[in-house]
């Protein structure tokens, strides 16, 4: 423009649009006009008497249209004669090849924007809508609905009269009339054309409940909404996880997306991450009227539809696979793991192994012959319970005290008195020796079991042993969950100790103790009858064990420390 002075011959030098190119030099300050010579007059003057058309001369010289129609009144004026004499002929409009527009129309169905598709061809955008609305493809691009004509529409389905919605949404009457027209426009032709006599707000609230799957085709970053099977009201309103999101939270989401907050401010506001906002939206909104919470909540409970065919349960490729592989031994979970290694470019080839155990164990779920069932390792037909260890049931009929329930002076070793206690047994289990730690000094004592390993020669030798200690070494004594300690409410009424017990499978509640089975273990190994050492033997190895310096008690020995608790009391 600063070469040729003009925004109408710079926008046509350019091929641009010239209201586009005026605003581009009014926000840059640009106010210039072109200064013209007589000669430049003159020569639209000939060209205007060779062309008989001001548009077409003008074009030909790079003039502004309304300059030159100035210069063509001024001249019949001066002539003495009504401007309605000269001829004023339109340029003809460019006629574009029916290739064109077959290109076109054909990359609007690809595209489904009129506006992008014009401009990857270089075409006019009002040349390619006219074309768009002969074909009647003008509803690939549809326009999206603003904020105020939403809350309108969603106040006028409430029941609300069109000037009170149009005042509330902030409308002019214009826009309301027109949006009213419009949507009952909309409703009359996805309903068939049946609802001319029925009121407005009955027409909207037909197509908020449930929107029909032909009420606008999507666009081309939006998915396909298709309408959802009815579901019950109460199943709607009756939240089903904390996983999903319910009605009130759709309400809510509702209410801060037309008040213009981000995905990021509503999700602080429920609690819930940005994407699970941003999902919902973009999953369960209305193709014209946006995200409404009802129908949102409606399509959303639809789409929870169980119960899903297995993918085993249709035969196939994938099918065949798994049942080639379980003939050969396999397990479910190598079959899993070999099927992304073998299909690595084939997502159909995908399948976990408890859909496998499922097809192999549940009836309904099943799609693999039970002849296959026998090819598990376990040769189980049915598929084993396993308990939640909160779940089993307590081995003694004396209610136990639970680790958890210990005091913190026993845990942190703080006061001396407390013991942990187990078993080592001989070969096949036929013989046993009761092991005692004590936790503050890792003090040694060994109980003889001569006959048998049952409750109550455990509980006998544990009353005889705990005899021989004064009172303030007996706080308490804690113990795995063995059958052995059946009778632990006598054996703590006749020590006037308390008894925990670890939680199932958790031998490091009990260190001391398993550390010392593991040094009592040089002096009688596994396999050997332990029958063979008589009350003597046990007493000589505590003694030798007492008498080792440990480091965790600063080199001192436990006899040591057990003497220097004496000798204090």
């Amino acid at each position: 423009m600063a070469r040729l002075g003009s925004v109408a011959a710079a926008a046509n030098e350019l091929g641009l649009n010239r209201s586009t190119c005026q605003k581009w030099a009014n926000a840059a300050g640009i106010r210039r006009h072109r200064q013209y010579s007589q000669a430049d007059k003159d020569q639209f003057h000939a060209a205007f008497d060779r062309t008989d058309n001001i548009v077409a001369a003008a074009r030909e010289l790079g003039l502004n249209t309304s300059t030159a129609n100035s210069w063509a009144g001024r001249v019949n004026r001066a002539a003495g004669k009504p401007r309605s004499t000269r001829t004023v002929k339109r340029a003809p409009q460019q006629r574009h090849p029916s290739a064109v527009v077959e290109e076109f129309l054909g990359l609007l169905r690809e595209i489904g924007n009129v506006s992008a598709a014009a401009r990857e061809l270089g075409l006019n955008i009002s040349t390619c809508s006219n074309w768009a609305n002969d074909a009647g493809m003008a509803s690939l691009s549809p326009r999206r609905p603003s904020g105020k004509q939403i809350h309108y529409l969603r106040l006028r389905q409430e029941g609300a009269g069109r000037r009170d919605a149009a005042l509330a949404a902030g409308a002019s009457e214009q826009s309301s009339y027109k949006w009213d027209r419009q949507q009952g426009a909309k409703d009359k032709e996805a309903a068939g054309g049946d609802t001319a006599d029925l009121p407005y707000n009955q027409e909207v609230r037909t197509t908020f409940a449930e929107p029909p799957a032909t009420a606008a085709a999507p666009g081309p970053t939006e998915p396909a909404v298709s309408a959802p099977a009815p579901a019950a009201l109460d199943a709607l309103e009756q939240p089903i996880s904390t996983r999903y999101l319910s009605l009130r939270e759709r309400e809510l989401i509702a209410d801060l997306l037309s008040g213009g907050r981000s995905m990021r401010e509503i999700g602080r506001t429920l609690g819930r991450s940005p994407g699970s906002v941003s999902r919902e939206i973009g999953r369960n909104s209305h193709p014209v009227l946006g995200y409404l919470p009802y129908g949102a909540n409606r399509r959303a409970t639809a789409a929870r539809a169980r119960p899903k065919d297995s993918k085993l349960a249709a035969p196939g490729k994938l099918r065949d696979y798994v049942h080639a592989k379980l003939l050969t031994r396999w397990s479910p979970e190598q079959i899993s793991h070999l099927l992304i290694k073998e299909f690595p470019d084939d997502p159909l080839m995908r399948v976990t192994h408890e859909t496998i155990y499922q097809a192999l164990y549940i009836q309904a779920r099943g799609g693999l012959k039970r002849e296959v069932k026998e090819a598990l390792r376990t040769g189980r037909t049915r598929r084993k319970k396993h308990k939640n260890p909160e779940e089993r049931t307590s081995r003694f009929r004396d209610p136990m005290i639970n680790i958890s329930e210990r005091p913190a002076e026993i845990e942190d070793r703080a006061v001396p008195g407390h013991w942990e206690g187990d078993l080592i047994t001989g070969a096949y289990n036929q013989s046993a020796i009761a092991t005692l730690v004590e936790r503050t000094t890792r003090y040694v004592m060994l109980v003889h079991l001569p006959t048998d390993h049952t409750a109550e020669s455990v509980r006998d030798g544990l009353i005889k042993t705990m005899a021989t200690l004064p009172q303030h070494l007996r706080g308490s004594l804690t113990w795995d969950q063995g059958a052995e300690m059946a009778l632990h409410k006598s054996f703590g009424i006749a020590t006037d100790m308390d008894v925990y017990f670890c939680d199932p499978a958790s031998p490091w509640q009990r260190g001391s103790n398993e550390n010392t089975n593991g040094l009592l273990r040089q002096y009688f190994p596994k396999g050997t009858d332990l029958n063979a050492y008589g009350p003597e033997d046990l007493e000589h190895v505590a003694q030798e064990l007492n008498g080792r310096p440990r480091e965790t008690l600063g080199w001192d020995t436990p006899a040591e420390r057990l003497r220097g608790l004496l000798t204090t009391n």
